[in-house]
Formats: C-alpha cells, sequence, structure tokens
C-alpha cells in the first residue's frame, strides 16, 4: 500500500477507474477478460490494491511513439486465442408463477 495512506485502503471499482482514469465499465470489463488489473474478492466486493492498479498502468510505459514497450496493456476485449469468459449463472428462478405456487 502507498506510504501516504496510513489504513492501507483498497478503493472501489468507481475509485479505481478514476485512479486509472478509465470508466468503471472499463474496469469491470477487463476483470471478465483477464486483461485487467489484479483484484481481490472481499466477501462479494472488488476491490483494488493502489500499487497493483500503478503496476499494471506501468506495464503500458513508453518513450516515444515508435518504442515497443517491453509489456502491453491490452483493450478491455477478449483477445484472438483466448477461451470465452465463463457464463454467468443466475439461478433457476421461475419466470411466471405456476397455478401450483399459489
Amino acid at each position: 500500500m502507498p506510504a501516504n495512506d496510513p489504513f492501507g485502503r483498497y478503493l472501489r471499482t468507481p475509485e479505481a477507474a478514476r485512479f486509472l482514469g478509465l470508466s468503471p465499465r472499463t474496469l469491470e470489463k477487463h476483470r471478465t477478460y483477464g486483461t485487467g488489473p489484479t483484484y481481490r474478492k472481499l466477501g462479494g466486493r472488488i476491490v483494488y490494491a493502489p500499487d497493483d492498479l500503478k503496476s499494471w498502468a506501468d506495464r503500458g510505459v513508453r518513450h516515444s511513439t515508435t518504442d515497443p514497450g517491453s509489456d502491453t496493456v491490452h483493450p478491455a476485449k477478449r483477445r484472438e486465442n483466448d477461451p470465452p469468459p465463463a457464463a454467468r449463472s443466475h439461478g433457476s428462478r421461475p419466470t411466471a408463477r405456476s397455478p401450483h405456487n399459489r
């Protein structure tokens, strides 16, 4: 955690997105496709360590437009050779009430 944060606070998605200059939706897409920064899941909450956000962003450091860099920050989309993200399960709720369930 940064030395200027004595509580070692983690950032929720909207705060982390502001830290990076991205939209929260873009950060959510990065989580889905596995292209984003490291995050933690605490209960049902997604949180980010500021140091992890900075490390991820630093992968895109370049010194000129011709500098290939040593690593890449990928866009928030599925890459060609990656398997699709797992389908989300929303449970099995009936869509209409059965006459037997009244």
